[in-house]
């Protein structure tokens, strides 16, 4: 058996393909019994983030495993396989343990060294234990993969290279500047109670608000948070608990919102957020204006565009400062559709203002078309808002939930900024490493090889122990014998006999078994377990029963 991960995330699939994906916990609950009922699998674990989804399975087959979990993944997420299938990676043995230790260290995190990864893996190891299906490959994976991120926090600087998810989202909201002054005396809004609304919610109160407010759909665990909350030391803050119903009316009270909830829709649209800035202003809410030098770079074409049947362009519902021509207006076309647009340009049917020749428009969207054809689509994408001549934002909005809560929409109105998931994959593309990072991947690539070896070695014990048991019943067997043919023996000679017997034994099979052992935990050791035993001429059964008892040992040991 060998480990194999299939999954997706925030490094290979876009924002959009990852929130059309995420599982519900009812979903991840079906796709692991669904899983290990698959003929390749025989243990299974989930492991579901706001920018991951991971399925780990030990399978006897490498090609019928990944074709399996791959369609599983699809079918419990509601993601047609084949279009999911480009944004998949695999991992298998070594590599897939590699990947998990990288992950529980906060390397793969989208804000590296965040340490919040590591509750997620001990809660998605919990739920895998608590329905039956992690066997002792992924127990053992996932405790390790615990101890080495452990490790890796408290032997390095790793914390320094990133933060938090809410820290850095808290951050955007401040443009740059501290948190703590940009936060202190703001009156803030948290939606959901979960872990990760929990530390916004605390991270609120340590930068300074004046106010917090929890809303979730279970009104006591929204109750027992703000409890926390209010009974915190050296804590000034006012801390209360709502229902989701009284939302609507927060939002006119709030300055700041966190959200991040379960739900599969979204908790706040764009017009509950219109509604909550005219309730703060009495005035309207506005779309925040564009710069005149972005309206002059992305112009739409004259009168007369509207008419032309032949663009594939839903011309009535497109946006003022978007060209017809440019990368904005073909965003989240496919591959057909961005052919056929292309052609249109080329046509050189529109009088624009543009500088750019129908030729250069052609090139460019043919180009596109040629990615689109690679990736899939084209990732939807905003349009630039200039600081420039765009208002101060005195509304500010953290999501923090995958699928999105709040509609991406709000960022057009005047006066609100928010951040969400996207947004802070987008800022910490280019953020800049920590040495120590370097320093976690030796750890990281230290303990693969370790774990590895120690998987090695634990694949042969049975066998070993069953070349043992094998021995002590051939002694004893004899031994039997011996004391029919010679009934005259003493209690004493028979001891000595029996000592020189099993003494013999020992020292024959002490060598090669020491040595076998050593052999086995190399890489590519695997084969000296099935040379051992047709060596020997092992029952197969005998070395089975002896793997379900350190199984079962293992399990009753193991922390609840």
């Amino acid at each position: 058996m060998s480990l194999l991960v299939v999954g997706l995330s925030h490094r290979s699939a876009p924002v959009s393909v990852l929130e059309r994906a995420a599982l519900s916990a009812d979903a991840q609950v079906k796709l692991l019994q669904d899983t290990v009922a698959a003929e390749p699998a025989t243990e299974a674990a989930v492991l579901a983030t706001c920018n991951r989804i991971e399925l780990y399975a030990d399978v006897d087959k490498f090609h019928a495993g990944v074709a399996e979990l791959s369609t599983l993944l699809a079918q419990h997420s509601g993601v047609g396989l084949e279009e999911l299938t480009p944004y998949l990676y695999v991992h298998y043995e070594d590599r897939a343990v590699h990947h998990l230790f990288s992950v529980a260290c906060g390397l793969d995190s989208m804000v590296v060294g965040e340490g919040q990864i590591l509750g997620q893996i001990k809660d998605s190891l919990a739920k895998a234990q608590e329905l039956h299906t992690a066997g002792k490959l992924t127990n053992d994976l996932f405790q390790q993969g615990l101890r080495v991120g452990k490790r890796a926090h408290s032997e390095t600087g790793i914390d320094r290279a990133g933060q938090s998810l809410v820290t850095f989202g808290l951050e955007q909201l401040a443009v740059g500047g501290a948190v703590e002054d940009w936060a202190r005396g703001k009156k803030a809004l948290v939606i959901g109670a979960g872990s990760m609304s929990s530390l916004a919610a605390a991270t609120l109160v340590r930068a300074g608000v004046a106010e917090v407010v929890v809303a979730n759909r279970t009104f006591d665990r929204a109750e027992r948070l703000a409890q926390i909350l209010s009974e915190a030391d050296d804590n000034a803050v006012t801390a209360r608990a709502v229902r989701m119903d009284a939302v609507p009316d927060e939002l006119t009270r709030a300055d700041v919102v966190v959200s991040c909830t379960g739900a599969t829709g979204l908790v706040l649209t764009a017009e509950a957020v219109a509604q909550a800035v005219e309730g703060r202003t009495g005035q309207p809410a506005v779309a925040a204006p564009a710069s005149t030098e972005a309206n002059a770079k992305t112009a739409v074409p004259p009168t007369g565009v509207g008419a032309d049947e032949n663009c594939p362009l839903d011309l009535a519902a497109v946006q003022s400062g978007f060209s017809l021509m440019g990368e904005a207006a073909v965003a989240g076309m496919d591959a057909a559709t961005l052919e056929q647009h292309a052609a249109w340009v080329a046509g050189g049917a529109v009088d624009r203002r543009e500088r750019r020749t129908p030729e250069a428009d052609a090139e460019l969207i043919t180009a596109l078309a040629a990615t689109a054809a690679t990736v899939g689509r084209i990732p939807e994408r905003r349009r630039p808002e200039p600081v420039a001549e765009r208002p101060a934002p005195f509304f500010f909005l953290l999501d923090l939930a995958m699928p999105r809560d709040i509609d991406a929409a709000v960022h057009r109105l005047a006066g609100v900024r928010l951040v969400d998931i996207e947004s802070l994959a987008e800022a910490s593309a280019d953020a800049p490493m920590a040495a120590d990072v370097d320093q976690v991947r030796r750890i990281v690539s230290d303990e693969v090889a370790a774990f590895g070896a120690a998987q090695r070695a634990a694949h042969i014990t049975p066998t070993v122990v069953a070349l043992r048991t094998m021995a002590a019943d051939v002694v004893a067997s004899e031994i039997a014998r011996l004391d029919g043919r010679l009934p005259d023996l003493d209690e004493r000679q028979r001891g000595e006999i029996r000592q020189a017997v099993h003494r013999v034994v020992d020292k024959l099979l002490h060598a090669p078994t020491v040595r076998v052992k050593q052999l086995a935990a190399e890489p590519g050791g695997a084969g000296y377990a099935d040379a051992l035993r047709t060596l020997f001429d092992l029952d197969p059964e005998t070395v089975a029963s002896v793997s379900r008892a350190g199984d079962s040992t293992d399990k009753k040991d193991r922390p609840a």
